[in-house]
């Protein structure tokens, strides 16, 4: 039996998934099993030659957090870990978590991550916080990054908890933490271990959904969330995605709430040029030794990349 399983929801993205696939597969945690969850690609999703990658095919789109908990159903390992189909791993991203995990005597771990471009360069990253303060802050937001591409949990915990609710298109992740941190606190590796590609492929064209849903985790579990943060969250998503009134709108409703410093936010979204490109990360923080820690791994496959655009 597999020690880890780790699925991997995918729709025509065989363009990235080659690469996430693998880096999951030269983990150096090797007693795993990768379920590829195709959500009804249009294209045709290539299966591995390793034995530990199985494919599991759905018609039609039924939404990542459907695709992920058909996975889950399927999966065999004593822990079940996510990676979204255009994220990377470093090689000891598993194994560094089980170990923390095993110290800790905690049934989920995370790790931190750093934000990368489609071309692989870094583009923002930090420490994560510790476990004691995920815990003082999951009832407010979400504070792990990297959305399901970080988080390691033992699978008797996720048949007792519940999976990804289908309903919820961009709090499904932090719905899940919540519940799984009833449990108990997790454990983590205050290394870079996770890389999230932003791409225009994952750009959210309707913020809202972010506020609107926090909302109905509130109501649903009766925690304060922070709705001011949501907000912000949503004007950001905006602003990548170059749409300033809509950033200025949800900046204006941060305002009205008692946030004032983002009357300063709502100026720059109207005016500043970097609003819509990758430059807008430069807001975001950028510790140096966090960031060359990451480019050490990540360097590898940005030169395997480049390599390929080289030979076309």
């Amino acid at each position: 039996m597999p020690l880890v399983s780790v699925i991997i929801p995918t729709r025509n993205r065989a363009h990235l998934l080659h690469r996430t696939l693998e880096s999951v597969l030269k983990q150096s945690s090797e007693n795993l099993e990768v379920i590829v969850v195709d959500d009804g690609s249009t294209e045709a999703v290539a299966a591995s030659a390793d034995p530990r990658v199985r494919v599991l095919r759905s018609p039609k789109p039924t939404g990542v957090s459907a695709a992920r908990n058909r996975g889950i159903a399927g999966a065999r390992g004593e822990w079940i870990a996510f990676c979204d189909d255009d994220d990377l791993w470093a090689p000891n991203k598993l194994q560094e978590q089980l170990t923390a995990a095993g110290r800790a005597g905690a049934n989920w771990a995370y790790a931190g991550d750093v934000n990368v471009d489609d071309q692989l360069h870094v583009l923002s990253g930090g420490p994560p916080p510790d476990p004691e303060a995920v815990m003082a802050l999951l009832p407010r937001f979400n504070p792990l990054a990297s959305g399901g591409s970080n988080v390691v949990v033992r699978s008797n915990i996720l048949a007792e908890v519940g999976t990804f609710d289908p309903t919820l298109r961009r709090t499904e992740d932090w719905d899940l933490w919540i519940r799984i941190a009833r449990k108990g606190p997790p454990a983590y590796v205050r290394k870079p271990l996770v890389a999230y590609r932003f791409h225009s492929g994952n750009v959210v064209w309707d913020p809202r959904e972010m506020v609107d849903e926090a909302r109905r985790l509130a109501a649903r579990y009766g925690i304060p969330v922070d709705v001011l943060s949501m907000h912000r969250r949503a004007a950001w998503a905006a602003l990548r995605g170059g749409r300033r009134l809509i950033a200025v709108r949800h900046y204006a409703l941060a305002v009205a709430g008692g946030d004032l410093r983002s009357v300063g936010r709502a100026a720059i979204a109207l005016v500043h040029p970097a609003v819509g490109s990758e430059r807008l990360f430069g807001f975001l923080g950028r510790d140096s030794d966090w960031i060359a820690e990451a480019e050490r791994w990540i360097e590898t496959f940005a030169t395997d990349a480049h390599r390929e655009r080289s030979s076309r």
